[in-house]
């Protein structure tokens, strides 16, 4: 899969999740310092899910109506470990049910998802 790691996203769960095989561009290795707008902006053009840890991605979605990103993956939890995000995402991943191609709000243990406008 194609995901941006927003800065806030552990460098380590970053190359676990490239070393996994997939596509993961990260916001603090090219982009240092950019909005949450410009990240979004990114993930529109490029086709990329957001991985964050920021929840103000639903503000700009769903009430001020900016373009939606093809998914967005909110870890509503503080990490134990740098790669705590990526093996978390990797069991999303392996479960038949789950659907990244939404707004998904991630707990340790509750998985919400809404359909993106």
């Amino acid at each position: 899969m194609r995901f941006l790691a927003n800065e806030n996203f552990p460098l380590s769960s970053v190359f676990l999740l490239r070393s996994s095989g997939h596509d993961v561009s990260a916001i603090i290795q090219d982009s240092p310092g950019a909005t949450d707008e410009e990240i979004l902006s990114r993930a529109v053009d490029e086709q990329r899910i957001i991985l964050t840890f920021v929840r103000d991605y639903g503000e700009l979605i769903y009430h001020l109506r900016k373009p939606s990103p093809p998914g967005l993956v909110y870890f509503r939890f503080e990490p134990t470990t740098p790669t705590e995000p990526a093996e978390y995402l990797l069991q999303l991943l392996g479960q038949q049910d789950i659907s990244l191609e939404k707004f998904t709000v991630a707990e340790r243990s509750v998985i919400r998802q809404r359909p993106l406008p």
